[in-house]
């Protein structure tokens, strides 16, 4: 559990700092595109799980 907590936290911050530099008008910009990355990595952790189940 807490390796995919740390997946999760680093893909955002992952995510959000590219959004920062690929030129994001905004933080808040960057930040949301660091939310849908998280939203992303977490469905695909659901059916990883899900799968072994």
């Amino acid at each position: 559990m807490l390796r995919d907590l740390a997946l999760l936290v680093a893909v955002f911050v992952v995510v959000s700092v590219i959004a920062g530099l690929a030129g994001a008008a905004n933080l808040g910009t960057a930040l949301s595109f660091g939310t849908i990355g998280f939203a992303a990595v977490l469905v695909g952790i659901m059916l990883y799980r899900d799968r072994d189940a």
